[in-house]
């Protein structure tokens, strides 16, 4: 006598970003293709996903949806903060006949790969071992500037999202000081992510420009790496050298409030293209900087993820932690 077929299980999973947004079905435990789609080719996130879905938006045979964005959520509810879309978990749940939806900050997902991630997947930059049982801590310059933390907790994990970025930042030295000055005058509140995300590179190479006297193009984030990365621009170099700096200072101060003695992982889609430009910084340096604390966080590891999807892993592992995979 054969078997019943066992039902089919099929969850939708999404990392949307300021700029980008994926999408991927989960069916029985087997992820499919990694979907790309630019944020500004649609109004709305509904027109997005419609748009992925295809037939399957009106077939009824997604069952769960868990979606990480790039913003603070708050009672199922997300406006995201570097472009226009709002994610309502309860009306998604209604329009596409979902059974659950849950919604999660974009790093909260990210923290929640952290334990899963390969040595393959990473570059470490300085440090000796991580300790175990402590906490793990991910931040990522990208179209903003995300922060979260994971604690072990028995055989689970405990993950604190954070608006960490956009809290004031300090300059390191008269230069920095003087950047920051000037950005002032412009935006009043200065958040890291002023200058540590895509946004924030452009802001570091036209204000540099400004305190130098040099008449630059106007340069994209991408092409502000690019020159500096092919040494064709010193004012890009002299750009993405302080950002790599500064990014530092703001990692070794994340790493002394959370006691991230488990490691400080950068995630991001900037320094994911020039691993060995970020190694040859100074952010090492700056990250232990922190005077009578530098023997704390010497040994503590720091690691450039490579992988582009790693949310997708922490999205996983939440499926697992609720039973829905």
């Amino acid at each position: 006598m054969m078997k019943p077929t066992p039902p089919t299980r099929t969850a939708l999973l999404a990392d949307i970003g300021g700029t980008n947004a994926r999408f991927a079905l989960l069916t029985n435990g087997k992820l499919g293709t990694i979907a790309h789609t630019a944020v500004g080719d649609h109004g709305t996130f509904s027109e997005a996903l419609t748009a992925y879905l295809g037939e399957a938006a009106k077939a009824g045979t997604i069952q769960h949806a868990i979606l990480a964005a790039s913003g603070a959520v708050q009672n199922g509810r997300c406006a995201l903060t570097n472009n226009p879309w709002v994610i309502d978990a309860e009306e998604l749940r209604r329009a596409y006949g979902f059974s659950s939806v849950r919604l999660i900050n974009d790093f909260e997902a990210v923290a929640l790969a952290l334990p899963r991630l390969l040595p393959g997947s990473l570059l470490q930059l300085g440090g000796r071992e991580r300790v175990a049982g402590a906490p793990l801590a991910a931040i990522g310059p990208g179209t903003g500037l995300g922060m979260a933390v994971t604690i072990p907790h028995g055989d689970s994990q405990i993950v604190l999202s954070s608006e960490g970025g956009h809290s004031t930042m300090a300059g390191g030295s008269l230069r920095e000081d003087a950047v920051i000055a000037h950005l002032r005058q412009r935006f009043g509140h200065v958040s890291s992510e002023r200058l540590l995300s895509g946004a924030g590179l452009e802001n570091l190479h036209d204000t540099l420009a400004f305190l130098d006297g040099v008449t630059v193009p106007k340069r994209r984030s991408a092409e502000i790496t690019r020159t500096a990365i092919e040494g064709t621009c010193p004012i890009s170099r002299a750009a993405v050298d302080m950002f790599c700096a500064m990014l530092g200072s703001v990692t070794g101060n994340f790493a002394l409030a959370v006691g991230a003695k488990g490691g400080m992982f950068i995630g991001g889609g900037i320094l994911r293209h020039m691993p060995d430009y970020l190694a040859a910084s100074q952010f090492r340096m700056r990250f232990e900087e922190k005077g009578r604390l530098k023997t704390f966080l010497a040994p503590i590891p720091a690691y450039l993820i490579l992988d582009d999807d790693v949310a997708f892993t922490g999205l996983r592992a939440l499926m697992e932690v609720e039973g829905l995979d």
